[in-house]
């Protein structure tokens, strides 16, 4: 692929490196973009410098959400290397997410190629402390003029990078998760399956109201039945029940998380068992009655593993293992952090080195 750069006139002032950076704030000098057009396909593939973008007002994106997006990490290990954790993996999933939504599709060698160059470009933005890394936003939309319900004609692709610290300002403390059990996030034959900018617009409304109750985050239950556990507003969602892992089928509601299936992967590859079934809240409110559920956390890109201290449904509260990080929760978290930072040796050849 043929990538032009423009250079900027001026470039920004680099943040101290340490462990408050929040999460999305701060963007660096240059960003990926390239267009799609039905009669050229993908073209104007260029590095270019962060900055506002020219939309028409009737661009189709504004008025129909014709959008999808990806979220990944770059790190820089302790001898200078820059790695990339199973790009391949975004790839495939940012092709489900517009095929679904009739959007055209770039290929997986094209992706890594595009995330890999403005990685590679902006390297001296990745930073170093522990817990800090260089977040990676692939994300793409309609650009065509028109008012009127229809798959674009044009869309544009671009890749923003964020050096970022921990995504929840409790970091790798336990967060408190609220059951919500009036709105619903997605339903059989829908997009919830797709990282699309629709689903977590129509997700804010619980977000608030679990804030204003004091909880970090929501647990979305199934849209028909109200009753079988899916995902957190943004992350998977695991449970360690008698010494069982269970978490939610990827059957077309729940996303497909990177980091889902790679401590899936660690989970079987140490001996635990590991069900992905549907699980109801009442059983898992249950078993934190008799004592049964150990453990639970969140699996995501943004947070890698987040634990799970308390849970609240309906007024009813269950506290997860004394409000403490589990030793199997911290166990992924050093191991999965450990392979992506280089530290630890990678048995399943998941990283990829930019060069």
């Amino acid at each position: 692929m043929k990538i032009d750069v423009v250079e900027a006139l001026q470039l920004k002032e680099k943040p101290e490196w340490g462990q408050n950076l929040g999460f999305g704030k701060i963007f660096t000098d240059y960003m990926f973009t390239m267009n799609w057009t039905e009669k050229e396909g993908w073209c104007n593939a260029k590095i270019e410098p962060y900055g506002p973008l020219s939309l028409d007002p009737a661009s189709l994106v504004l008025h129909y959400a014709q959008e999808t997006f990806e979220g990944m990490k770059a790190y820089k290990t302790k001898d200078g290397r820059i790695l990339l954790f199973r790009p391949e993996m975004n790839a495939r999933r940012f092709a489900n997410s517009n095929r679904r939504l009739c959007m055209p599709e770039l290929s997986e060698d094209m992706y890594i190629e595009a995330v890999s160059a403005i990685v590679e470009h902006e390297k001296d933005w990745i930073p170093t402390a522990e817990g800090t890394s260089l977040y990676i936003r692939p994300f793409m939309f309609a650009t065509e003029a028109a008012v009127g319900v229809h798959p674009s004609s044009s869309y544009k692709f671009i890749i923003l990078l964020s050096p970022v610290g921990a995504y929840y300002p409790e970091g790798m403390n336990p967060v408190k998760i609220y059951v919500e059990d009036e709105y619903v996030r997605a339903t059989k034959g829908g997009t919830g399956f797709t990282k699309c900018g629709g689903n977590y617009a129509a997700s804010i409304a619980a977000q608030v109201k679990a804030q204003k109750l004091g909880y970090t985050q929501v647990l979305w239950l199934d849209g028909v039945q109200h009753k079988y556990i899916e995902e957190v507003g943004t992350m998977n969602v695991m449970f360690k029940i008698s010494n069982k892992i269970v978490t939610a089928p990827c059957d077309g509601t729940v996303l497909p998380g990177v980091t889902r299936d790679s401590i899936i992967h660690l989970l079987k590859f140490w001996g635990y068992e590991v069900e992905e079934r549907h699980l109801s809240i009442e059983e898992l409110m249950q078993a934190g009655k008799d004592g049964t559920l150990e453990e639970a956390f969140g699996t995501g890109t943004a947070a890698v593993i987040s634990p799970i201290g308390e849970l609240n449904y309906k007024g009813e509260i269950t506290i997860v293992n004394d409000f403490k990080t589990g030793e199997l929760t911290k166990k992924l978290y050093d191991t999965l952090t450990g392979i992506q930072w280089g530290d630890v040796k990678d048995p399943f050849g998941w990283t990829h080195e930019v060069k």
